[in-house]
């Protein structure tokens, strides 16, 4: 019975502490699952920057070459995982009034027609 009520007051001490943090402003704001959930460009583009860094961060690391071929796959679908969302955060962007970063990337040679019918896109980082 002594433990019951002490994990009830441990749950409600931690609740307040949570709340207070959460009064304070010290708690990390966590980036929206989806990009459509964002209605500030500033946040947007933060959110696209963080993303980009752990991208440059996962492919620093793919570049290892002591890690395993299971390993390195791994990493590579979490970093295809990353650029997918980046494009999703680029196109929310756009729809806030912000730069298209969609275009500014792309301002290349275009494809040759051999791949314009492409429609997944598999990237791989070794």
């Amino acid at each position: 019975m002594e433990s019951f009520i002490f994990y009830i007051a441990g749950r409600t001490a931690l609740a307040r502490f949570r709340q207070a943090q959460l009064e304070e402003g010290k708690v990390k704001e966590r980036r929206p699952f989806l990009a459509s959930e964002c209605t500030e460009l500033p946040k947007a583009e933060k959110w696209r920057r963080q993303i980009i860094g752990e991208i440059s961060k996962k492919v620093a690391q793919i570049q290892n070459a002591g890690l395993g071929e299971f390993r390195i796959r791994d990493l590579n679908d979490e970093i295809n995982k990353l650029l997918r969302e980046k494009g999703h955060w680029e196109v929310r962007i756009k729809e806030l009034g912000g730069p298209d970063y969609g275009y500014m990337c792309c301002q290349s040679e275009p494809l040759p027609d051999l791949f314009s019918s492409c429609v997944v896109e598999i990237l791989f980082f070794l």
